[in-house]
């Protein structure tokens, strides 16, 4: 949706998969605007709103997961968005459109905020990101944050830290003013980016087991509590190969496995969904910020020591001169030398290792073999020696 909103993408039906006439196509009836009050799972049936109710011999619960908002006076005033599906982007769209705004204000400093601090500021509206934190993305090391606040900077988005909103009012220079702990900020349009939570009410109603994440348990088929319901999606969780702990991990290449694997078991199928690494990434202006697996806090909590390091490189061979800074972190554990978690940022290339790195945690890889496998040389894309090479072989020599 930020791509939408930036005008990158023009069309927003690019933004839908498969329309209700494709569905129909196959066979699928699809009914729009109709609310689910209750899953009557011993009955077998959903009751509809109106009264109507749907049996079933198998469910699928995808309810998503709902955008957080603070609970502040003003929220609901216009002008005031959360950007979570596709109604959102098209309503912000709009709304930045028919009203000629000319600045406006993001709450939070994750992905999400930072795609939305590009787009909003290449549509030529100044831009505040407020935060109560210190740097931007802290699921980075402070290092990488650093790198992306300067981005932010200078691409002239202006970056608010150590201030938390505590109300939303009418402006008297624009539309809107925020309120921080700190002080007012007029502001034409409020989007509030602070993350999302399971959406699992209607679970939760028909008495499915959640986890300790907040999200709905599955196995490893998709399957709730209750073997004849499945559930896939941001709702539910997922199998971390790293912790070894179930997550939440809402992310929409993940969503698509789940649902994937859900449509198997139930066609006839057998599939299980072989879990995930944790790997994410996002595009800030030129730079490119990704990361997978654990970081420190996190191999922690699972029982791991980790330890860590990051290299600087650039993004093409010493040789060749020049070429974009690349900063690649690995952490591992100190006592199997495992691979636990990886984290890059760089004008190019970033991506690309974290990918890389990804398919060693993966495959469970430890530092001696990362140090040494075989990745494809040129020059213009990094040395004999990969930054890959070179942070596993310190690291490996620091444990």
């Amino acid at each position: 949706m930020p791509y939408y909103i930036g005008d990158v993408i023009k069309d927003s039906k690019k933004l839908i998969a498969r329309t209700p006439e494709k569905f129909e196509e196959t066979g699928i009836q699809v009914r729009l605007n109709t609310r689910v009050e209750e899953i009557e799972a011993d009955k077998g049936a959903v009751l509809l709103a109106g009264g109507e109710r749907i049996p079933y011999d198998l469910l699928v619960v995808a309810t998503g997961a709902e955008a957080t908002l603070p609970d502040i006076p003003g929220t609901n005033l216009d002008g005031v968005f959360v950007l979570k599906n596709l109604r959102d982007g098209l309503n912000i769209k709009e709304y930045i459109t028919q009203n000629r705004c000319r600045t406006a204000t993001v709450v939070g400093a994750g992905f999400i905020a930072m795609e939305m601090g590009e787009a909003l500021k290449t549509l030529g509206l100044e831009t505040r990101i407020v935060y109560r934190g210190e740097l931007p993305v802290k699921k980075w090391d402070p290092a990488i944050s650093a790198v992306v606040l300067e981005e932010l900077t200078n691409n002239g988005v202006i970056f608010m830290a150590h201030q938390s909103p505590v109300a939303v009012e009418k402006g008297s220079k624009a539309r809107l003013s925020l309120v921080t702990d700190k002080e007012k900020i007029e502001t034409d349009i409020i989007i509030f980016a602070l993350g999302v939570r399971a959406n699992t009410a209607l679970a939760r109603g028909a008495g499915l087991a959640v986890g300790e994440s907040g999200a709905i348990s599955v196995d490893s088929s998709q399957r709730t509590s209750r073997e004849e319901i499945f559930s896939a999606g941001d709702c539910c969780e997922s199998y971390h190969r790293v912790s070894k702990r179930w997550v939440h991990m809402p992310l929409g290449d993940i969503a698509n496995k789940q649902g994937r694997v859900a449509g198997r078991n139930i066609g006839g199928y057998p599939t299980i969904f072989q879990g995930v690494v944790g790997a994410q990434s996002f595009k800030v202006f030129g730079l490119e910020v990704a990361m997978t697996g654990l970081d420190e806090k996190a191999a922690q909590k699972s029982g791991y020591t980790p330890a860590s390091t990051i290299i600087w490189g650039t993004s093409v061979a010493a040789s060749l001169g020049g070429g974009h800074r690349l900063g690649v972190k690995l952490i591992a554990d100190k006592t199997s030398g495992k691979l636990l978690g990886a984290q890059a940022v760089g004008q190019g290339g970033a991506v690309g290792r974290i990918n890389t790195l990804s398919v060693c945690l993966w495959s469970g890889m430890g530092l001696d073999e990362i140090g040494y496998m075989d990745l494809a040389y040129s020059p213009p894309f990094g040395g004999a020696w990969d930054v890959i090479h070179t942070a596993a072989q310190v690291l490996k020599k620091q444990l």
